[in-house]
C-alpha cells in the first residue's frame, strides 16, 4: 500500500485523509493495468469472456475504500475496482480471469468479476450471476434479513466474538451504531429497466431497509444508447419510489464520488433506510472481451476526455501531492499487475473431478426419524385450517389431521424453535392465513415481523431468499398458485439454485419454497397448473411432491434442516381430502421430531410378484393425485375379479429420485405404468419412464406407459371439460389391465 509522505505539508481542500488517496491512486492505477495488460494479451485473456471496470473506477473505489468487514455487497460483472477496494488483490482477479483452479470465487466455474466472498476481514459478497439487475433482489433480502436481525436480537454473523466466549457460547460486542452493517446493490444503469429491480426498490422503501444501491450510468446497453432504450435516468426514475433518498453525482471525480459515498453510508448506518446513488461516468474499455467498442462506438474519442484516471492524477498534484512519488506509485503497480498476470499463467488449471462437487450442500437428514403415527396428545382439531385457540389439546390418539394442517403445524414447530425461521408471501399475514388456510393463526402467534405478506411479486419473495440465507436466516415462503410461479423462476434458477455450485460451496440458499399446485375443482386454467417438469428440470434445487400429511410434514421438517433450497409441491385436492377416494391424505399427526430424507419413496401399496398371463403383477410409479387415481384404480380391477397383484411406489421427492425403490419394484413385477397429472408429452413422467426403460429393460414384459392429462395448453374452467383432461381411476385401470394382459 502506498503511503504518504512527510516530507512536505498539504493542505487538502478534502477531509479525505492522504493515506487514502494515495492507496486510492494506487488501486487506480493497479485497475487501469489490469485492463491495459488484458488488452495487450487479448489473444490469451479473451479465451474467457470478461468485462473491466475502465472509466469506472473513480466511483467504485470511493465505494470499496469505505466498506467494513460487517458490511455486504453485490458486485455486478463490471466492478473488479470495487472488489480492489475491499482487498481484493490483482492475482485474485486473474485467477478469476482464467479460470483457475484457485479462483477464490468459484474455483474456475464463473466468469471474472463473478465474485462471492466470505471472509472475516472483508464485506461479505453472496453469489453474482450475470443476468442484467437479477442481484437487486438477492441483495434487497440480505437488508430484509439484517433488519429482522436486529429486531429480534439475533446477533450479526459478521461480528468476530470477543474473548472469554467458552464451549461454543460467543458472546458478542455490543453494536454500536456507527457500526451496523450496510447493505451495497451495485447495478448498471440498464438494469435499471428490469422489472425486477422495481420490485427490490418497492421492498427497499416499504420496509425501510438499510441499502445502498449505486446505479453507473455509462449510457450504454451493449450496442444501444440511453436515447433510444429509457425514458429516464436512474436517479429521475427513483423518485417514483417515496422514500428512496437520491444523489446524483459526476462518477469520474473521485473527491466528490468519496464524500457523497461517505455522507449516504454513515446515514445508512445510522438512520437505517434506503439511498440511491446515480453515479455518470463513461465506458473507457468494451463491453466486454467478445463485444468490442470499435465495432459500434463513435463516442470513444469524445468519452476518454472523462477518464477519471488523468483527473484523479491531477487533483492529487494541485493537492500538493509530488508528481514522482504518484509516478513511482503507478510504476509499482504495473510491475505488480505484470508479476501477478505472470504467476496466474502458470497456476493450476481445474481437475476433471473438481466439475462434481457443491452441486448440493451436505444435508444432515439421512435416515427417518420419530414417529409416524404416535400415541400421544393432539391438538384440537379446530387449530389449524379451521381456526380456534392455537394452544388447545386434546387426547385422541386416533384421530387424522388434514394434509394442510399438518404443513401448518410443521411450520408452528420449526417457528416456535427456531427463531431464525420466518414465514412469507401473498396473504400468508394475519388477515387471511394464506387463501388456503396453509398459513392459518401463525402471525397471530409469531408476529408481523415474522410471518408476513408480500406485494404481488413472485420474483422477490423466491429471490430475496438467497439474501435471507446468507444472513443465517430460514425463510420459507410460497407463491399462491403453481401457475404463478413463473415471474419467480428467473430467481429460482439463475440466482438461487445456482448460488452453492458457483460459489464453491460457500452460499447455499437454504429456503422452502412452497407451491399449491393441481387441479382441483374446476379451477380453471389460471389455477389448475402442473409445473413439476419445470421445476424439476432446475439443477440445484431439491422438490417433494408428498401425498399425504404425515409425509408433508416429515418433508417440510427434513427441507427445514437441509442447507439447499427446496420447492414443495402440495396439491390442493389432497388438502381437506374433499375429493372422494383421497380420504388416505388424511393421517395421524406425525410427531414434533418425525423426518423423512429426500430420495426415500414409501411402497403404498405392495404386492407379491406375478407370473404372466391371469398370474401378471405391475407397479404404479407415481406421485401426489396420481397415488389416489392408482390406489382406486387397483380397487376396481380386484372388484371386477382381475388381478390384485398391483404395487404403488409413491416417490414423496422428485429430486433426488430413489432409483433403488423404483427399479426394484420394476424388476419385482416386470410391467410398470407411471402415473401424471402433467400431460405427459416431455414431461418428468415421460422422462422417468425411459430411465426405467434403460435400466430395467432385461426385466421388462411390456413397454413402460405413461398416463396423464390430455396434452392440450390449459385445463379447461369446465367441468365436464376438466373431468375430459384429467386423469382418473377408470383411465388409470383401463392402462393397468392393458399392459396386465399385454
Amino acid at each position: 500500500m502506498a503511503e504518504a509522505s512527510t516530507n512536505r505539508k498539504r493542505q487538502l481542500s478534502s477531509d479525505i485523509p492522504e493515506e487514502t488517496l494515495l492507496r486510492a491512486f494506487e488501486l487506480m492505477c493497479t485497475a487501469k493495468a489490469m485492463t491495459d495488460i488484458y488488452e495487450k494479451n487479448a489473444a490469451v485473456t479473451s479465451k474467457y469472456v470478461h468485462a473491466t471496470s475502465r472509466g469506472h473506477e473513480a466511483i467504485q473505489l470511493a465505494l470499496g475504500l469505505q466498506l467494513k468487514p460487517q458490511d455486504w455487497l453485490s458486485a455486478y460483472y463490471r466492478d473488479d475496482s470495487i472488489l480492489l477496494g475491499i482487498g481484493i488483490t490483482p492475482y485474485e482477479l486473474m485467477l478469476q480471469l482464467m479460470a483457475k483452479r484457485d479462483d477464490p470465487f468459484s474455483g474456475g466455474r464463473t466468469y471474472y468479476s463473478h465474485p462471492s466472498l466470505k471472509r472475516d476481514d472483508m464485506p461479505k459478497i453472496p453469489h453474482q450471476s450475470s443476468a442484467t439487475g437479477m442481484q437487486a433482489i438477492p441483495t434487497t433480502g440480505i437488508a430484509m434479513g439484517i433488519q429482522y436481525r436486529e429486531k429480534v436480537g439475533l446477533p450479526p454473523l459478521s461480528r468476530s466474538p470477543q474473548r472469554g466466549e467458552s464451549e461454543g457460547v460467543k458472546v458478542f460486542p455490543p453494536l454500536g451504531e456507527t457500526e451496523k452493517g450496510v447493505v451495497v446493490c451495485s447495478l448498471g444503469d440498464g438494469s435499471i429497466t428490469e422489472g425486477e429491480v422495481s420490485e427490490a426498490f418497492q421492498m427497499a422503501v416499504l420496509k425501510k431497509l438499510p441499502i445502498l444501491y449505486l446505479v453507473q450510468d455509462n449510457e450504454w446497453d451493449i450496442s444501444a444508447h440511453v436515447k433510444e432504450v429509457r425514458a429516464q435516468d436512474a436517479a429521475e426514475f427513483a423518485k417514483g419510489f417515496h422514500g428512496l433518498e437520491t444523489r446524483s453525482i459526476d462518477g469520474t471525480d473521485f473527491f466528490k464520488s468519496f464524500e457523497t459515498i461517505q455522507e449516504v453510508i454513515e446515514r445508512i448506518r445510522k438512520e437505517r433506510r434506503p439511498f440511491l446513488v446515480h453515479a455518470k461516468v463513461p465506458l473507457l474499455n468494451h463491453h466486454t472481451s467478445g463485444v468490442r467498442k470499435e465495432w459500434y462506438r463513435e463516442d470513444i474519442e469524445e468519452q476518454s476526455k472523462r477518464d477519471p484516471f488523468p483527473r484523479f492524477r491531477n487533483k492529487l498534484i494541485v493537492e500538493g501531492f509530488d508528481k514522482d512519488e504518484l509516478n513511482e506509485i503507478e510504476s509499482k503497480a504495473k510491475a505488480k499487475v505484470e508479476e501477478d498476470y505472470q504467476k496466474a499463467l502458470k497456476a493450476e488449471d481445474p481437475r476433471p473431478e473438481d466439475l462434481f462437487k457443491h452441486d448440493y450442500a451436505p444435508t444432515p437428514v439421512t435416515e427417518e426419524k420419530g414417529q409416524r403415527e404416535p400415541k400421544k396428545k393432539l391438538r384440537n382439531k379446530d387449530f389449524g385450517s379451521g381456526i380456534s385457540n392455537p394452544n388447545s389439546l386434546i387426547l385422541n390418539p386416533e384421530s387424522k389431521v388434514v394434509m394442510v394442517d399438518c404443513a401448518l403445524f410443521a411450520i408452528r414447530e420449526l417457528m416456535e424453535k427456531h427463531k431464525e425461521c420466518v414465514f412469507y408471501g401473498q396473504d400468508v399475514g394475519k388477515r387471511l392465513g394464506g387463501v388456503f388456510r396453509e398459513a392459518a393463526t401463525l402471525a397471530q402467534k409469531f408476529g408481523d415481523d415474522r410471518v408476513f405478506n408480500t406485494p404481488i411479486q413472485e420474483a422477490f419473495i423466491v429471490g430475496s431468499t438467497v439474501g435471507m440465507s446468507a444472513v443465517g436466516l430460514k425463510p420459507i415462503v410460497e407463491v399462491q398458485f403453481a401457475d404463478y410461479i413463473w415471474p419467480g423462476l428467473n430467481q429460482l434458477f439463475t440466482e438461487v439454485a445456482r448460488s452453492c455450485y458457483l460459489t464453491n460451496g460457500k452460499y447455499p440458499v437454504s429456503m422452502i419454497l412452497r407451491v399449491p399446485i393441481g387441479a382441483y375443482g374446476s379451477g380453471g386454467p389460471y389455477h389448475s397448473s402442473s409445473v413439476e417438469s419445470v421445476v424439476s428440470n432446475i439443477r440445484g434445487i431439491k422438490v417433494a411432491y408428498p401425498s399425504t400429511g404425515a409425509d408433508l410434514k416429515g418433508l417440510m421438517k427434513a427441507a427445514y434442516y437441509d442447507p439447499n433450497p427446496v420447492v414443495i409441491l402440495e396439491h390442493k385436492g389432497l388438502y381437506w381430502s374433499k375429493i372422494k377416494g383421497t380420504e388416505d391424505a388424511k393421517t395421524v399427526e406425525p410427531d414434533e421430531d418425525y423426518i423423512i430424507p429426500f430420495g426415500k419413496a414409501r411402497t403404498v401399496q405392495a404386492a407379491a410378484a406375478g407370473g404372466s398371463g391371469s398370474q401378471s403383477s405391475i407397479t404404479v410409479i407415481t406421485y401426489g393425485m396420481g397415488v389416489y387415481w392408482a390406489k382406486n384404480a387397483a380397487k376396481k380391477i380386484q372388484a371386477a375379479g382381475g388381478s390384485s397383484r398391483v404395487e404403488i411406489v409413491d416417490l414423496r421427492t422428485l429430486v433426488p429420485l430413489d432409483e433403488e425403490t423404483v427399479f426394484a419394484s420394476v424388476k419385482k413385477h416386470s410391467r410398470c405404468l407411471v402415473v401424471t397429472e402433467e400431460p405427459p408429452q416431455n414431461s418428468f413422467a415421460q422422462a422417468l419412464a425411459g430411465l426405467i426403460s434403460e435400466n430395467c429393460f432385461e426385466h421388462l414384459d411390456a413397454p413402460v406407459r405413461v398416463i396423464g392429462s390430455e396434452n392440450l395448453p390449459a385445463i379447461p374452467l369446465n367441468s365436464t371439460l376438466e373431468a375430459t383432461m384429467l386423469p382418473n381411476a377408470d383411465k388409470v385401470a383401463k392402462v393397468m389391465e392393458e399392459l396386465l394382459h399385454y
